[in-house]
């Protein structure tokens, strides 16, 4: 297997220096600098623009799937999707988009407003009426819901290690019991588009709190809206993902399975960073424990009859 080249500034510059025409021959072309320290594979190309290159193949395609999903999503969400500038191979076989940088900042560091929870009730009310025959056609896969119940135990595990560590009471995972989590079950017949990776760094706040656009669409899948709602507990907090998801007619059970998606998972990752499993940055990882554990008005699990609508 030929090993892929790691990408410089001079390999980036080369690049959009032909693709934006920007200088000649004798010039140093547009500034560039990675997104993010240590990163080699994204980019700023000036002011308004961002180059993702693709790691390998297996990136390559969802890069090139990504691009026609932007189009197909762009006319049913109310927040920008970035627009392609150009496209196409980096590396022999290894793919680029460069994009229009969407502006603003992340909801890393900007909290979003009561006008933003209602931006994000309108991409996930877009994001439901988008046709999942046309997706599936684009190469969206479907993606089986996950066991709440596996994830319970996988997480109750992860927080004694975390209280070993004074760094969670376990004792709060004890409101989340097997019979809570079954009554949490996805319900047939639900599955909607989903981004599946609304963490913080794919929202674009503006200081004002508005939500002006979602970043990074290589993951999303036709699946559980669970997932989404649990995205954005861990990027927003749990008490504005579950008011935007109810905004959106999302009922209870959704809301619920969501929050607690978001719980365990927090646990779960802030233990793998400790245990030397999983990388990320460990401020940024119990930031994200902190608001998926945000209290939220509908805590105590209920009843759901079996015919809940759904929207």
């Amino acid at each position: 297997m030929t090993q892929a080249p790691e990408p410089t500034a001079d390999t980036v510059r080369r690049l959009v220096r032909s693709l934006l025409k920007e200088g000649g021959a004798d010039t140093a072309g547009p500034d560039v600098r990675p997104v993010t320290e240590g990163s080699a594979h994204t980019w700023w190309v000036g002011a308004r623009h961002v180059l993702r290159l693709a790691p390998d193949r297996e990136a390559s395609v969802l890069r090139r799937r990504e691009l026609r999903l932007r189009d197909l999503v762009r006319p049913h969400v109310p927040v920008a999707v970035p627009t392609s500038v150009a496209h196409g191979d980096w590396a022999p076989g290894l793919a680029y988009t460069l994009d229009t940088k969407v502006p603003g900042g992340t909801a890393d560091e900007h909290d979003v407003s009561a006008v933003g929870e209602a931006d994000l009730a309108a991409l996930l009310t877009g994001l439901r009426a988008v046709p999942a025959r046309q997706a599936e056609t684009l190469g969206v896969p479907r993606t089986a819901p996950r066991s709440l119940e596996a994830l319970r135990r996988m997480a109750v595990h992860a927080a004694e290690r975390l209280a070993a560590a004074d760094e969670f009471d376990a004792a709060r995972l004890h409101q989340l019991t097997p019979p809570g989590a079954a009554q949490l079950t996805a319900q047939p017949g639900t599955a909607v588009l989903t981004h599946h990776g609304l963490t913080g760094e794919h929202v674009v706040a503006s200081a004002d709190g508005r939500v002006r656009g979602i970043l990074d669409w290589t993951r999303a899948s036709l699946g559980d809206p669970a997932e989404d709602i649990a995205g954005l507990a861990v990027a927003v907090g749990s008490p504005a993902a579950v008011r935007a998801a109810t905004l959106a007619g999302y009922a209870a059970r959704p809301c619920l399975r969501g929050l607690w998606l978001a719980r365990c998972d927090t646990v779960i990752h802030l233990t793998d960073h400790l245990d030397g499993r999983a990388g990320g940055s460990p401020a940024l990882l119990r930031t994200q424990l902190r608001r998926a554990w945000e209290p939220i008005l509908l805590e105590r699990l209920s009843d759901f009859k079996e015919d809940e609508p759904e929207p």
